[in-house]
């Protein structure tokens, strides 16, 4: 799965609806919300609610730092 696949923008967590970012090279969809981790196993979602793995604070803000840059070059290259 790469950032660029159309899936992504269909997917959303089990749980809030709510959309999940990519982290490569970890292979993960992360929820910042509610601070779950799924696993993508060759190739694929593991998005059962049970799959989703609860992150600590500290990794938590770590995953922010990597999403933050993305979404705002996305909101970049969305208003040009």
């Amino acid at each position: 799965m790469t950032p660029e696949d159309p899936l992504l923008k269909i997917l959303a967590c089990p749980l809030d609806k709510g959309p999940l970012h990519l982290l490569t090279p970890e292979e993960v969809l992360y929820n910042p919300r509610l601070r779950l981790r799924y696993p993508i196993l060759e190739g694929i979602p593991q998005l059962l609610p049970s799959s989703g793995e609860q992150t600590s604070e500290e990794e938590h803000e770590r995953l922010l730092k990597r999403i933050e840059p993305v979404e705002a070059a996305k909101g970049a290259a969305d208003a040009s």
